[in-house]
């Protein structure tokens, strides 16, 4: 689905140097590299702060930890995602209050948004699924008049550009009170292992998040909040500096890819390639179709025979997941999200696809359908 060691070649010699002064130096966590990924970064989200943590889940724990909830307060979360979305929200002791999605975005929609609020609604987390916002304006609009604080995950979009009515343009996960992200390396900015970061416009919570990351201290060996232990080590700092400059790249590469698969696919009745809103960018961390004949699971073996990688991203919806059995009603049922789950395969797309690589699943794809 990726391929990470042709990604490699390109950035080698500076990754090299790079953990080659962390060796050298011995600065393996909160290093010099640390702080300059966190700036480069911050500088490239434009945002008030940033703070690099351990993973991408580690980020989703520590917004809602600094947002002084109660147990039972409320968090509305997609039920098509990853399950770290709503997972922190139990492991928190907060009531995770799953919605389902839109078919063709495959993100919550403000509508969606509106009518899961109720007296104890504190959170909305919007899921930018694939890479590619969910609608920010008015979800913001919507949380604003509720008193709803909005925790972006930006897990699979960093590096997306929201359009707003105003013609201003922000970068995913600067929209809302705090954004998420993850460098799980096969993310579009991925580390050589876990990696994460919180970004924020408001400075004071920005502190206090800084704080929940180390521990609840600003000082050391002074601890003012119960905090956690999330740090970015430097070998990761050392992988993200260099790939950070290529971002943009990376992401015109894998739209390149993408616009390759829409192009061949277009006249497929039964496939629906995704849709591209006119509110975001699409930096494609995933290529989704959605397979309409019922013959999704069929497709996917047909694909593992011909020795194209694919993905199912995700066969089963939230509130079926046994872990949350006790978290949502027994009866639940989100006829999007599980039409989705039953339609939804994902095929290869990364910055090193070759034309001929691209020739051979497209036209595999193709006979397939015929």
């Amino acid at each position: 689905m990726v391929d990470l060691q042709g990604q490699y070649q390109e950035i080698k010699d500076e990754v090299l140097t790079n953990i080659n002064e962390v060796l050298d130096t011995g600065a393996f966590i909160n290093g010099p590299l640390v702080r300059q990924f966190t700036e480069n970064l911050n500088n490239y989200l434009s945002s008030e702060r940033v703070i690099p943590c351990a993973n991408g889940t580690d980020a989703l724990q520590i917004a809602m930890m600094a947002l002084n909830l109660e147990p039972g307060d409320e968090v509305i979360v997609p039920a098509f995602t990853y399950v770290a979305t709503a997972e922190v929200i139990a492991l928190l002791g907060l009531t995770p209050v799953m919605v389902d999605v839109d078919p063709d975005t495959f993100n919550i929609t403000p509508e969606i948004f509106k009518k899961a609020i109720t007296s104890k609604t504190k959170v909305v987390v919007p899921v930018h699924l694939y890479g590619q916002c969910a609608e920010m304006e008015e979800i913001m609009n919507i949380a604003k008049r509720h008193g709803i604080t909005v925790i972006e995950d930006n897990a699979q979009a960093i590096g997306a550009d929201y359009f707003h009515k105003s013609g201003m343009v922000k970068k995913s996960g600067t929209i809302g009170h705090i954004g998420c992200t993850s460098f799980y390396p096969s993310k579009n900015l991925g580390a050589y292992g876990d990696g994460g970061a919180i970004c924020t416009n408001d400075a004071k919570l920005g502190e206090k998040l800084a704080k929940i990351a180390n521990h609840g201290q600003s000082e050391r060996y002074y601890h003012d909040i119960i905090g956690c232990n999330s740090r970015l080590d430097s070998l990761q700092a050392a992988v993200l500096l260099p790939k950070l400059k290529k971002l943009d790249d990376y992401a015109r590469a894998r739209i390149a890819v993408a616009d390759y698969y829409d192009d061949a696919f277009r006249d497929i009745a039964e496939l629906k390639t995704p849709t591209r809103a006119p509110f975001s960018s699409h930096v494609f961390h995933q290529y989704t179709l959605r397979v309409l004949n019922g013959k999704r699971d069929e497709l996917k073996v047909y694909l593992d025979s011909k020795g194209i990688p694919n993905m199912i991203y995700y066969p089963v919806p939230l509130y079926k997941q046994k872990a949350f059995q006790h978290d949502v009603p027994s009866d639940m049922h989100l006829p999007v999200t599980e039409m989705l789950c039953e339609q939804v395969i994902s095929l290869p797309i990364h910055t090193e696809m070759q034309e001929d690589q691209l020739e051979y699943i497209t036209r595999e794809i193709l006979a397939f359908f015929k």
